[in-house]
C-alpha cells in the first residue's frame, strides 16, 4: 500500500550553503524524519501565490497537512498593528498557509499545526494572537534559549475528552517549547485542549467535529518519543483509504 502523502509548509528565509547565500525555502530535517518514521511520504510545500488563490491544486496531491514552525505571523492577517517584538514576518507565507488551512478544513483533511502552525490555524479560523508573551505573563519560560531546545522542556495539562488526549494519552505531558507569541482570542469552532502548567496559556487547540484538526504550541518533531506526528499520519492514511472520520 502506498504511503499517505503529508504536505509540510516551508519557511522562506535567507540561507547559506556551499558557496551560496540567498533566499531559500527551508524546513528542518526533523519534520521530514518524523513523518517518514511514522510511515508517511513527506512533501515540502513552498509558498505559491497561485495556490493561495486555488488551494485545491496542492490539496489534491496530499492526504494530510502540517503547518510547521517558523517566524512570526504578520499581525495584519488578524487585524492588528505589529508589536515592537514581532519580527521576521513573511506575508506571502501567511497568505499561502491560511488558504491551504481553510481549504483543508473544508474537505475535512487531517491538519496538524506546530508552534507557529498552531497560531496560523487560529488565525485561519478568525482568531488573534498575543504578540509578546512576557508582557502578559512576566516571564520568558516559553522560549528560554533563542534558537535552541536546550532547557526547553515544560509540562502541559491535557484536557479530558479531547482529540489531544486521544493522541497523547496522559493528563500531564512533557513538551519542548520555543515561542514568544501565543493564542489570544480563539478562532471560530476551535477549542482549547491543552494548557500550560506554568501559566494557563493555551498549548493545544482543536476543531470540534473534524476528522483531525489539531494545533500544538510545542515541537513534537524535536521529540522522538512524541506520538503527535504519528497520529496525524495515521489519520491521513485512514482518510486516504476512505475510512469515515
Amino acid at each position: 500500500m502506498s504511503r499517505p502523502v503529508i504536505g509540510i509548509c516551508t519557511a522562506l528565509e535567507h540561507a547559506r550553503w556551499s558557496v551560496w547565500d540567498e533566499e531559500a525555502m527551508l524546513l528542518p530535517r526533523s519534520y521530514i524524519i518524523a513523518v517518514q518514521r511514522a510511515g508517511g511520504l513527506a512533501l515540502m510545500l513552498p509558498p505559491d501565490p497561485v495556490v493561495s488563490e486555488d488551494p485545491s491544486q496542492l490539496l489534491d496531491l496530499i492526504d494530510g497537512l502540517i503547518l510547521a514552525g517558523g517566524a512570526d505571523i504578520d499581525p495584519a492577517s488578524y487585524g492588528q498593528a505589529a508589536h515592537a517584538r514581532t519580527s521576521g514576518t513573511v506575508p506571502e507565507r501567511d497568505e499561502f498557509e491560511i488558504a491551504l488551512t481553510r481549504g483543508a478544513i473544508e474537505r475535512d483533511m487531517p491538519v496538524l499545526g506546530i508552534c507557529r502552525g498552531m497560531q496560523l490555524l487560529n488565525v485561519a479560523c478568525g482568531g488573534t494572537l498575543l504578540q509578546h508573551l512576557p508582557e502578559r505573563f512576566g516571564h520568558h519560560e516559553h522560549r528560554r534559549v533563542v534558537g535552541s531546545f536546550d532547557g526547553a522542556d515544560h509540562d502541559v495539562e491535557v484536557l479530558e475528552g479531547t482529540l489531544a488526549m486521544r493522541v497523547i494519552g496522559e493528563s500531564s505531558h512533557a513538551t519542548k517549547s520555543h515561542h514568544h507569541q501565543g493564542v489570544d482570542r480563539l478562532g471560530e469552532g476551535l477549542e482549547v485542549s491543552c494548557i500550560s502548567a506554568m501559566d494557563g496559556l493555551p498549548e493545544a487547540v482543536e476543531l470540534a467535529d473534524s476528522r483531525f484538526v489539531l494545533g500544538v504550541q510545542w515541537h513534537p518533531e524535536a521529540d522522538e518519543t512524541s506520538s503527535v506526528i504519528g497520529a496525524l499520519v495515521a489519520a491521513a492514511e485512514e482518510a486516504a483509504r476512505g475510512v469515515p472520520g
